[in-house]
């Protein structure tokens, strides 16, 4: 066990990026209102430990129905660019049955563990220890539940109006997350 803090600071930032859980606001709000009630607890766990999960067994699991990291981070710019689409036009394309609460989805996967999120643990892996991976995605999901605890608040300090402004913004900032993220890994799929 090699601990290094500024392995866990800097894995800790670039999870923090590619998670955006502040830019999610605007969907988990979203969300609330149309559940009721979002299980806090359920999906910082679950994505927890489907990013653990991935960082230890992701590229097996892959390379065992055929599938590169490449094409996994093309279909999450596709799952990103959908979602941007509805915060950014006010529309709704995502449905589910009835969902009585919403954790596992679309909380935990793929809003918070989503391709994107997956994507970058198997870089981390490359070039930090294990466990400072694993510190670092500890970090972010505590971060994440106080984020998802507090949606209630955080809309009424921003309002409705806070709200929108917030989901044009970051729609449009998921937008070109997913539009870099496609474009960097459909040009390596073709080299």
């Amino acid at each position: 066990m090699n601990f290094d803090f500024k392995q866990i600071i800097t894995a800790s930032l670039i999870l923090f990026a590619v998670i955006d859980i502040i830019g999610s606001i605007p969907i988990i709000v979203d969300l609330r209102k149309k559940v009721g009630h979002i299980q806090s607890e359920k999906a910082s766990i679950v994505a927890a430990i489907l990013m653990i999960l991935f960082l230890f067994v992701g590229e097996e699991i892959l390379g065992l129905i055929g599938i590169d990291v490449n094409s996994f981070a093309v279909a999450g710019a596709f799952i990103l660019f959908f979602l941007a689409l509805e915060m950014i036009l006010g529309i709704q394309l995502y449905k589910d049955d009835a969902p009585e609460t919403a954790s596992i989805v679309p909380l935990a996967f793929p809003l918070i563990a989503g391709a994107g999120t997956m994507t970058t643990l198997l870089s981390l892996r490359s070039e930090y220890e294990t466990i400072n991976i694993i510190c670092a995605i500890g970090i972010n999901m505590i971060f994440v539940y106080l984020v998802l605890k507090s949606s209630a608040k955080i809309e009424k300090v921003l309002g409705s109006q806070g709200i929108n402004v917030v989901r044009k913004i970051f729609g449009v900032i998921l937008l070109a997350i997913a539009v870099k993220l496609f474009a960097t890994n459909i040009q390596n799929l073709f080299s």
